[in-house]
């Protein structure tokens, strides 16, 4: 498991997948949804990501449907993946709760202006 920072596209979709299983246009649209349309992820992107972690066994196909005459594929959690979602939740938690602090000692010292 890789301990080097998450790019926030990765992050998104393994998030977006933490709610459960999720076909790739389900994924974008649950993005859109969190992140209150900041972050748009286009198809190209999006399964060029699904399948690299998918190799990285972060995630793997849940199951597999025809709706249309179209291959839809289900993606899902392992338990890697969800190790690797919690430990880069715990690290950007860590982040914030540190520069919060560093923002309070700073208007604690007069050095900003509410």
């Amino acid at each position: 498991m890789s301990d080097s920072p998450m790019r926030e596209p990765t992050f998104l979709v393994l998030t977006a997948l933490a709610a459960g299983p999720q076909h790739g246009y389900a994924v974008i649209e649950d993005v859109v949804r969190m992140t209150d349309s900041r972050v748009r992820l286009r198809a190209g992107t999006l399964y060029a990501a699904l399948d690299r972690l998918r190799v990285e066994g972060l995630i793997e196909v849940d199951r597999e449907e025809v709706v249309q005459s179209r291959l839809r594929r289900y993606y899902r959690l392992t338990g890697v993946g969800e190790q690797r979602l919690a430990a880069e939740s715990g690290r950007l938690r860590r982040q914030a709760t540190l520069a919060e602090g560093r923002l309070r000692t700073l208007h604690g010292l007069g050095g900003a202006s509410a």
